[in-house]
């Protein structure tokens, strides 16, 4: 039995140590001379390994008994013209972050440096000049006293691709292959943390010279996320072809489909869990194909070798940023939470969808951020008429993250509605039942109700004690499942100061309507009493002391008060 290759994207380690492979090697034949082939996949979709899968395909020196066995060997022509016949620079961009520009740059500069040191033989090349080595040297110049850091001044480094595809063609006397795997990942921390502008104009530089006025270029291959818009960082790069999720070409070269899952689960005695595999990791529309997320599947195998009863788990959530997710959090209207509750539901939504993006597009734009939800895989769909989409949840796994993480989110923004929660508290304090009401079911609305996708009652009720803490939680005088009397109050309010306190009990209505939820408040209310929560308040001798049942229903909420004294 073969291993598992999870967490493994480097290709000649998969095929020389005997890992599993799903032969996605028909993506070579999408060469094209000349040409930029972008391709643009969620995270965990195989695009670094297939990136170096055309590496050590397309390289001089490559070992051809990699190939031994899988699809491409059967077209001879095509190996014998292009397997191991260029010089090939490949990078990848993932980890060009930071928190400042200068950080982000240096980080930049250390990716092309330890690139260009691979070719450190064009120094004794006979077909450079001493004017070429001497450039070759400024991709290598290291910081003063360091052995991992480069310094590349501005530019130089904008050029930097350019003149190494230069130099490899003058030695070996080929056009050289440039792949870029993650190439919007720069962009996507610049956007994060305030430096978009300065790195979109090193990476439209970087790329204009490397893909469009470049003589020495063979063809070039990039991966990324997003399919971001030419005039960000693509600007007259009219030999660029982009291969999104949307299209049909390419549809399952990333990531798995059904025979391939079915093979996988056959192979390793699991053609019984295929139910559990597809509930949970297939669902994603790319082109017209079904496709299941890689990495989940492997893992889900992985997992089971040794626990056939595991139930599935969630291997993605934790495996994928997420920051312009919570920016569409921050940003969505009662709408829009109106339909994140729908898709949660099982149901579908329609959405133009625009797939050409500059990050600087995404800021206070719900419309674009439908678009980001979709791109990251989140979302799924098929494109109609005028870039209408219908848009679904693909899986439990991603539907599991709604429900736990995204919310989670929106109870965060409720958080940081100071002025709700003031409003709240005080009202709170005051006897003043139907303003608490009132805040309530306002912020209530701009909730998603994933909790009703709970079969428990007790985890619902759950939910609304979460959510009145993080909305009381600013203030410091709160106390949640305190004990009194013959029991713990679920929500404890005390204020020394206005000499005031109040007790706040929560129940979930399982019936809709006012009458439904005013009975359920009146049992709370009951509670309250039969347990003589306030005993401990009384004998303390606040002036006041009020006492709230408190119910909910969905996206509402009923609030019955009485008081001690």
């Amino acid at each position: 039995m073969k291993n598992l290759p999870t967490g493994i994207d480097d290709f000649k380690l998969l095929r020389t140590e005997d890992y599993y492979y799903v032969d996605k090697t028909m993506l070579l034949k999408q060469f094209q001379p000349g040409k930029v082939l972008l391709y643009t996949r969620p995270r965990r979709f195989g695009k670094t390994l297939n990136m170096s899968m055309l590496k050590n395909f397309f390289e001089i020196g490559s070992d051809s008994s990699l190939f031994e066995g899988l699809e491409i060997a059967k077209d001879r022509v095509f190996c014998e013209g292009h397997l191991g016949k260029y010089p090939v620079i490949s990078i990848s961009l993932k980890r060009v972050d930071g928190n400042t520009f200068d950080e982000a740059f240096g980080k930049l500069c250390d990716v092309i440096g330890g690139e260009a040191e691979r070719f450190a033989f064009l120094l004794d090349s006979s077909k450079l000049s001493d004017g070429d080595k001497e450039d070759y040297r400024k991709l290598i110049k290291r910081e003063p006293g360091s052995l991992t850091y480069y310094s590349i001044p501005a530019n130089i480094l904008t050029g930097s691709l350019q003149k190494l595809s230069l130099l490899l063609s003058k030695h070996y006397g080929m056009n050289t292959v440039i792949l870029i795997d993650e190439y919007d990942v720069p962009l996507d921390k610049a956007h994060d943390h305030g430096y978009y502008d300065e790195m979109v104009g090193i990476i439209r530089s970087m790329f204009h010279d490397a893909l469009k006025t470049n003589s020495s270029l063979a063809f070039a291959v990039l991966t990324g996320c997003l399919r971001v818009s030419k005039e960000s960082i693509f600007t007259g790069l009219n030999n660029l072809d982009v291969y999104s999720i949307s299209d049909l070409e390419c549809d399952d070269l990333f990531g798995f489909n059904e025979l391939e899952v079915n093979k996988l689960l056959q192979d390793y005695d699991l053609s019984d869990k295929k139910p559990d595999v597809k509930a949970w990791y297939d669902g994603y529309k790319f082109g017209k194909k079904d496709i299941y997320c890689p990495w989940d599947v492997l893992k889900y195998v992985e997992k089971h070798l040794s626990d056939r009863e595991l139930e599935p788990q969630n291997y993605w959530a934790n495996s994928s940023g997420n920051d312009l997710v919570r920016e569409f959090v921050d940003i969505s209207t009662e709408t829009t939470t109106d339909e994140l509750e729908r898709l949660v539901a099982g149901e579908k939504v329609e959405k133009r969808i625009n797939e050409n993006l500059t990050y600087r597009d995404l800021d206070g734009s719900i419309d674009n951020l439908w678009g980001i939800l979709y791109a990251t895989g989140y979302l799924t769909g098929t494109c109609g008429t005028d870039n209408i989409y219908t848009l679904w949840i693909p899986n439990k796994e991603v539907r599991q993250i709604y429900e736990e993480d995204i919310l989670k989110w929106f109870d965060d923004r409720v958080k940081r509605d100071t002025e709700s929660a003031t409003k709240f508290y005080y009202a709170c304090l005051n006897g003043e039942s139907a303003e608490m009401n009132k805040v309530l079911n306002k912020l209530l609305r701009k909730l998603v109700s994933v909790r009703d996708t709970f079969a428990r009652k007790d985890l619902k009720e759950n939910f609304y004690h979460g959510f009145i803490l993080g909305l009381l939680s600013q203030f410091g005088d709160i106390q949640s499942n305190r004990e009194g009397g013959n029991g713990f109050s679920d929500i404890t309010i005390v204020n020394d100061k206005m000499n005031k306190a109040a007790i706040l009990e929560l129940k979930y209505s399982e019936t809709e309507g006012m009458q439904a939820m005013e009975t359920v408040c009146d049992e709370a209310l009951k509670q309250i009493e039969d347990k003589n929560y306030a005993e401990d308040l009384i004998l303390s001798g606040y002036d006041s002391i009020y006492k709230y049942g408190i119910s909910f229903n969905k996206k509402r909420s009923f609030v019955k008060m009485a008081q001690y004294k």
